[in-house]
């Protein structure tokens, strides 16, 4: 199995995952066609070109674990765009 599938099954999966890291939160992200908009601090913006769609959501530091309330937000954004 791809690492991809891997990083959609968490995030399909119920209740929402706590186990996601930031680097393959970004990969899959980046995967589905965001690209990671240059900034400054842990904030981070993701613009999807196709569906005119920008997910914001906070890098963690100093552990990779993202928070679980971006996860949600992110499964969130990618139902309403169709993208899982």
């Amino acid at each position: 199995m791809a690492k991809h599938d891997k990083t959609f099954q968490k995030l399909s999966a119920k209740p929402t995952p706590a186990d996601i890291k930031w680097n393959e939160l970004k990969g899959f992200l980046e995967h589905l066609g965001y690209k990671m908009l240059p900034g400054s601090g842990s904030r981070r913006k993701f613009f999807h070109k196709g569906k005119d769609a920008l997910i914001i959501c906070h890098q963690p530091h100093p552990s990779p674990d993202v928070d679980k309330g971006c996860i949600a937000d992110v499964v969130e954004h990618l139902k309403k765009y169709e993208l899982i």
